[in-house]
């Protein structure tokens, strides 16, 4: 009996050991197949970690391309010594500068007929005999009065003027012109009332469709001498009328300086 429990305990301690000996060997296999990198760095893996290190792109995708900049400086010519389109851009400007100049008689064609028909009228020079036209000021500033010799408000109107061009002192850009619109006076006793006045700035006989144009165009009032009757021409030759009787210096400087100031 002693001798069977002795066989029983042997087969007992056989089967434990056994059991042992086997789940070790198990238990070291999923321990290296859990925690490899723990443990160790699989070869595949050292390449990829030296590939991400050269191009600098940690993170980025497996595969992705790194762009050196090389195609984009080759499609960028402001990054050559060499102007852009070489010699052809310095006949585009040419061209450019010829394209300018042909609207700017254009647009001086547009505004010479979009112009009242008494710009573009011969005037004669009461003083030197030459004739003028108001379209010869273009880019100037005018300052024109319609007047007659016998009206004495007209003679105290240019007195005023006379102030005026003492006060502006001498410009090249500023014109005063006198326009006598009384059918009845002439070009040589014209010359003689400035002479004897001193009034050394431009006059001339207004001829009749002058006369007429000016007063359809701003009234009546531009045929009354009396009511000394002026407007500006500014630059662009755009009219601007004054109001009617006189006007001291001081008031037309007044008047005058914001289109002289344009300039």
């Amino acid at each position: 009996m002693q001798r069977s429990a002795l066989l029983v305990l042997s087969l007992v301690i056989a089967l434990i050991i056994s059991a042992c000996s086997g789940g070790a060997a198990d238990s070291d296999t999923g321990l290296i197949g859990e925690n490899t990198p723990l443990t160790s760095t699989p070869a595949v893996q050292e390449p990829v970690d030296q590939e991400l290190a050269d191009d600098g792109s940690t993170g980025m995708e497996a595969g992705t391309a790194v762009d050196d900049g090389s195609d984009r400086d080759a499609d960028q010519p402001g990054d050559s010594m060499e102007p852009a389109g070489g010699e052809s851009a310095t006949e585009d400007q040419g061209n450019d500068d010829g394209t300018m100049a042909e609207n700017d008689a254009a647009a001086d064609e547009a505004a010479s007929e979009l112009s009242p028909a008494y710009f573009s009228a011969e005037l004669i020079d009461a003083s030197t005999g030459e004739t003028f036209t108001i379209d010869d000021f273009r880019g100037k500033v005018v300052l024109l009065e319609t007047l007659a010799m016998w009206c004495s408000n007209c003679y105290r109107q240019q007195s005023e003027v006379k102030l005026l061009h003492e006060k502006l002192g001498p410009r090249t850009d500023f014109i005063s012109l006198g326009l006598d619109i009384d059918p009845n006076e002439n070009l040589a006793d014209l010359k003689n009332y400035v002479e004897d006045n001193g009034f050394d700035w431009l006059y001339a006989v207004a001829p009749l469709d002058v006369a007429r144009e000016l007063g359809q165009l701003y009234s009546a009032q531009f045929l009354n001498p009396p009511s000394t009757p002026m407007l500006i021409i500014d630059r662009q030759g755009n009219v601007h009328t004054l109001p009617f009787g006189i006007k001291s210096a001081d008031q037309l400087l007044e008047a005058l300086v914001p289109f002289l100031d344009e300039g």
